[in-house]
């Protein structure tokens, strides 16, 4: 196997109600690269990662959630562990494209082991994305 990545990459596959809003959200907003599309599906450069906005508008909405740290929290969401300034940076873009945040960026666990800057927001579609980065990437683990 030659060209591997240093870690592994994923691909996801969600739905969207509409692919313009998508591209708009994911390219525009997000800066993320686009790849192949059809009239059905749209493919993006999610930080090396491969994720495929499929149009499937009875798919989108779904909103089951569970409560964390006194939120509710949709139980289908996606996301990345980006580094602290990545964070920072793609925090100030979102607030500045007036993202729909569903938890404002803030940080976690301040001085405790896992301390983490969290965020949470919805594209277009209602699909929720977490987006994290710990100041100590050894502790993304850490119970306690």
């Amino acid at each position: 196997m030659t060209n591997q990545p240093a870690r592994p990459r994923f691909h996801l596959a969600f739905p969207v109600h509409d692919l313009e809003s998508a591209r708009r959200f994911y390219a525009g907003t997000m800066g993320c690269e686009t790849g192949r599309e059809s009239e059905h599906w749209i493919d993006f450069d999610f930080y090396g990662h491969q994720v495929v906005a499929h149009l499937s508008p009875e798919e989108c909405g779904r909103g089951e959630t569970n409560p964390v740290d006194g939120k509710a929290i949709p139980v289908r969401h996606f996301g990345l562990i980006l580094d602290w300034t990545d964070w920072e940076e793609l925090s100030e873009r979102l607030k500045r494209a007036g993202a729909d945040f569903l938890v404002d960026p803030h940080v976690r666990f301040q001085d405790q082991p896992g301390e983490q800057a969290t965020m949470f927001v919805r594209d277009p579609s209602g699909n929720a994305l977490e987006f994290k980065a710990f100041r100590d990437e050894g502790q993304i683990f850490a119970s306690e």
